[in-house]
């Protein structure tokens, strides 16, 4: 207790915050990354105007609830209430468009990775790159911005991420890490925004009417980039009271470079080197496996990004993850206080995920779509989830979840059978998110839809905060070590990971659920038409 608390009143300590979609979580690790203290709001987005998006607002009242509830944990734990870290770090989702113009302010709500209304200017620059640039690409939404006409392009003086630009508002500087900045426009193997792409796009953009040109090159507008462990400013005194209105917590905090949650995932569970991949499992669902040559062409299905350290990464993003499996375990619960008993979130998802467990391996003849959104990789604009079974189907509970589950990897595995087919090879896959607490449920049945073992470490639940949180701490690193050799030696050295074989009868079950998956999205495809 006394080092702890020695360790926490001189700040040699990290911080990493980290906004997903559903939640807004902290993470305080000491020297030796383990935890000190955790902090989490819940926020979501909405549906406003045709368009997923959050308020600036609640961006600042999340995170100022989450900083407050890890300083009185930590407080709870130790005694004592943290006034300042040896550093830290912001993360968020990837992707989106976020615009300011040169006296800062938001030219049109935020555009999340959600939206996916950008498949003119997705496809328009897939070509004219020969790279592919999917719909949730901050220059997919510029240039669709510009293609529909929208007025405010030529005030944009900014363009950014939301690590981007809660970063900027704590620092005041204008940068974003490698790994998040790949996401916004291509990036070079000297980890830099593609040259001979920005001047691609640069061309088109001086064709366009006045009215709708930009006033600046794309490079002027875009962030700095900077690699893992690099310094990316000071927290100022505007913005400590932005993290901590009470007066707590002091300035002078150095910052990491800001990154997105594919790659705070990707530390999170120590998969930074090549033959590696990881998994990402929450609103949405994604994999990122670091990649020993180029891919041998352009696919639709898969982003080319980077590793916070530069490294090139395929990514397999779905737009859907575990949002209805989290609906149906809401209406459960509901069911089970109709019936006078009072159950807890956390026991009805384990009653649920732990029922797939004995459920045939093919689903029973269940077929489940998770798509609350559009889903870009099986060409869906939309998406309206749904459940479909046949007369003879075998409907009870645990078929029922099983197939539940199967629906958040389905489009996940037809992503990761073209990245097998390309030849690209993956040892292990670590996975995490709180879909994984759940003990060997989860886990399972993704190393049966991926046929790859599947790890989880003990710090799934944590995930992206954490992964900050230690991206932080190697920004304090004055050594040479690389990124990958910092986690190897320093972080998951005395680490322990569950790791789950695939069953030969899960995978067979999950190959034939799957044919009968893809020929059902014709289905998806009537149901938005016909439901709107």
């Amino acid at each position: 207790m006394t080092d702890a608390q020695d360790i926490i009143e001189a700040g040699k300590t990290a911080l990493g915050i980290e906004l997903g979609s559903t939640r807004i979580k902290a993470c305080l690790i000491g020297p030796n990354c383990e935890t000190l203290g955790s902090g989490a709001s819940d926020w979501e987005n909405r549906f406003e105007a045709r368009t997923w998006t959050y308020s600036l607002e609640d961006v600042w009242s999340g995170i100022q609830q989450t900083v407050a509830q890890l300083i009185d944990d930590v407080e709870a734990n130790f005694g004592v209430r943290p006034a300042t870290f040896g550093a830290m770090g912001v993360s968020a989702m990837m992707h989106g468009y976020l615009a300011f113009d040169s006296d800062e302010q938001l030219l049109v709500p935020f555009r999340t990775w959600r939206n996916t209304t950008t498949a003119p200017a997705s496809a328009k620059l897939s070509r004219l790159f020969e790279h592919n640039i999917p719909l949730r690409w901050s220059v997919a939404h510029h240039y669709q911005a510009m293609l529909d006409s929208e007025d405010h392009v030529p005030q944009v003086d900014y363009l950014t991420t939301l690590a981007g630009y809660v970063h900027w508002r704590l620092t005041g500087r204008r940068v974003l890490g490698v790994g998040d900045a790949s996401g916004m426009f291509p990036v070079d193997l000297n980890a830099s925004f593609n040259s001979k792409m920005l001047a691609k796009f640069n061309s088109i953009t001086e064709e366009l009417p006045s009215h709708i040109r930009p006033r600046q090159p794309l490079e002027d507008i875009l962030p700095e980039i900077l690699i893992a462990g690099r310094y990316a400013g000071t927290l100022t005194k505007e913005g400590a009271a932005l993290l901590d209105p009470s007066g707590t917590l002091q300035p002078g905090i150095p910052l990491c470079p800001p990154e997105g949650d594919a790659g705070t995932g990707m530390v999170a569970t120590n998969a930074v080197a090549p033959r590696i991949g990881n998994v990402s499992a929450g609103t949405s669902i994604f994999a990122m496996v670091v990649l020993e040559s180029p891919l041998s062409k352009v696919h639709p299905e898969i982003d080319v990004v980077t590793t916070p350290a530069g490294e090139p990464v395929a990514m397999v993003h779905c737009n859907n993850g575990a949002s209805e499996l989290g609906a149906w375990a809401k209406l459960l619960r509901e069911f089970s206080a109709a019936l006078g008993h009072q159950a807890e979130a956390g026991q009805v998802y384990d009653a649920l995920l732990n029922a797939a467990l004995s459920g045939d391996t093919d689903g029973g003849g269940l077929l489940a779509y998770n798509y609350l959104a559009g889903e870009p990789i099986t060409d869906l604009e939309e998406g309206r989830p749904m459940v479909i079974r046949a007369p003879g189907s075998r409907m009870n509970l645990a078929n029922f979840s099983r197939a539940q589950l199967y629906s958040i990897f389905g489009t996940l595995s037809l992503g990761m059978k073209i990245l097998a087919e390309e030849g690209v090879n993956v040892d292990t896959i670590f996975a995490h998110g709180g879909l994984f607490k759940t003990a060997n449920v989860a886990q399972r049945l993704l190393a049966a839809a991926v046929d790859t073992p599947v790890a989880v470490g003990d710090t799934a639940a944590e995930g992206g905060s954490w992964g900050m949180a230690v991206l932080a701490a190697y920004s304090l690193d004055r050594s040479s070590h690389s990124l990958v050799n910092y986690l190897d030696e320093y972080v998951f050295n005395l680490r322990t990971f569950s790791v789950v074989e695939p069953d030969p009868a899960d995978v067979s079950g999950y190959k034939s659920w799957l044919e009968q998956y893809s020929a059902g999205l014709t289905i998806q495809s009537a149901a938005i038409k016909a439901l709107q």
